[in-house]
């Protein structure tokens, strides 16, 4: 049964409890332990939920503390952290055989 959300921490909340089943903590061993893969996910979701930017999603989540701490966020990632995420999640998702 699917239903839609127009509470943002509510959206967050499934989010990240989606994503915490569906990846690893971090991406390798040597990836930085600041922001699990999850926590990435739910801020890009929030991205997309908000129709934001990447300086804008930042902006939100630094201003809304129960939607930090919805994800189990201690700290706001820079900006480019988000595209930087977004750019590794969509390359692991493509198929060898597409062209976009």
């Amino acid at each position: 049964m699917s239903r839609t959300t127009k509470s943002a921490t509510e959206f967050a909340t499934t989010t990240y409890d989606a994503a915490r089943r569906a990846f690893s903590d971090f991406s390798g061993p040597f990836s930085p332990r600041k922001f699990t893969q999850p926590q990435i996910v739910a801020m890009l979701a929030l991205r997309q939920f908000f129709k934001l930017d990447y300086r804008g999603t930042v902006d939100r989540l630094r201003e809304w503390k129960e939607l930090r701490d919805a994800i189990e966020l201690r700290r706001v990632p820079h900006f480019t952290t988000l595209i930087h995420a977004e750019k590794r999640l969509l390359k692991k998702t493509r198929s060898p055989g597409c062209s976009t």
